[in-house]
């Protein structure tokens, strides 16, 4: 009888254990939702569209302002281009020895090229190959005409426009030369350009196709030039987003409070008992989540001061509904109302985060419970 009641105590022990485990699932997980509520910072997500995103998109954070904007993309921005002109003989056409000098957005390395590798796959290959080149890309292109040389600017933009020197050697560089407003033995094929684009009037450049920096929080993505077509651009709250973390929290705070219910549950018929029937610990954070979520919020601003408010309503069955009519109405009516209701110093969702991370905290009731039965098993 000894070992028999030694074995039931260890027993209720494990099984009690495993309910605290569930629980502490079940509250971190809805503590997950309130986490994405519980600042105002939640409710400051801004979205960008543009009335055609085949000529640019948008993106846009919480210090984006409201508005619509008038944007026309005259220019996309390109990286430099130069060709060399056709080599019959293909890659390994003789051009010439000495020393090459390549700059591109206020940066330069020079090659050496000897008579092992004057010829033209030689010359693309020792460019890629320098150590202090991280500007250009050079290739080959194979015409009908012959072999040519292509210079490509890594970086795009007007700043970063190529020039090719040479010194030395046997003079065969010098139809390699591209120094704009001296000789230019190269044939641009594409400019360096930067992008450009006329917001509210007002000319815009970027070295590249993404303007950060025209609109406070907003970034542009160019796609395509259209100049002389003037598109919208409309910065707007972000009711989608919201939406979503309120019917998460909805979701998952039903979700615990369905499990809580289990783990107290009582069945007369089969006898049956959860695992945590009449303990008082889960009996107090059952009904303290249910006050918290339930009462009206004193930092609120007034006529959305509670869930009830904005369309999260508690039935006769114990769980919350939400009526997303009402809730796109009150997002519709007072965006940052909803945001205080949630977020503010006695928000429901702070309020709920605060009880949460008490019970779950390494010293608060849940892992003190654990930590006792634990003691008890051992003995």
């Amino acid at each position: 009888p000894a070992e028999q009641r030694i074995q039931r105590a260890g027993t209720r022990i494990t099984t009690q254990l495993s309910a605290l485990g569930t629980l502490r699932g079940a509250l971190s997980l809805l503590q997950t939702s309130v986490s994405g509520l519980k600042t105002a910072n939640a409710f400051q997500a801004r979205r960008a569209d543009s009335s055609d995103k085949s000529v640019f998109d948008a993106s846009a954070t919480s210090s984006a302002a409201s508005g619509s904007y008038s944007v026309e993309v005259i220019q996309l921005a390109s990286a430099q281009k130069l060709a060399s002109g056709p080599y019959v003989g293909g890659p390994a056409s003789e051009v010439g020895t000495g020393t090459l000098t390549v700059s591109s957005g206020g940066k330069a390395f020079q090659v050496a090229v000897t008579d092992s590798s004057n010829t033209l796959a030689g010359i693309r290959d020792a460019i890629n190959a320098a150590p202090d080149n991280g500007i250009v890309q050079a290739t080959l292109i194979q015409a009908v005409d012959g072999a040519r040389l292509v210079l490509t600017a890594r970086q795009g933009g007007a700043g970063s426009a190529i020039q090719v020197d040479a010194t030395g050697g046997d003079g065969g560089l010098d139809a390699l030369l591209y120094n704009p407003g001296g000789v230019t033995s190269l044939t641009e094929i594409a400019p360096a350009r930067n992008a450009e684009a006329i917001i509210e009037g007002f000319t815009v450049q970027s070295p590249t196709n993404t303007l950060s920096e025209a609109i406070d929080g907003v970034s542009l993505t160019l796609a395509a030039a259209k100049p002389g077509t003037t598109l919208q651009l409309t910065v707007s709250n972000d009711d989608g987003s919201t939406r979503d973390k309120v019917r998460k929290f909805v979701a998952d705070l039903n979700n615990s409070m369905s499990t809580l219910a289990k783990l107290r549950a009582y069945d007369p018929n089969t006898r049956a008992a959860g695992p945590l029937l009449g303990d008082s610990m889960l009996r107090g954070i059952e009904d303290s989540l249910r006050r918290q979520v339930q009462a009206p919020s004193s930092t609120a601003a007034a006529p959305y001061s509670s869930l009830n408010s904005i369309g999260i309503t508690l039935g006769a069955d114990g769980t919350f509904s939400l009526d997303e009519n009402r809730l796109s109405a009150a997002l519709s009516g007072n965006y940052d109302a909803v945001g205080r209701l949630f977020g503010s110093t006695d928000g429901v969702a702070v309020r709920v985060a605060d009880l949460l991370d008490r019970a779950l905290r390494s010293d608060g009731q849940v892992s003190a419970r654990s930590d006792s039965l634990q003691a008890g098993k051992k003995v």
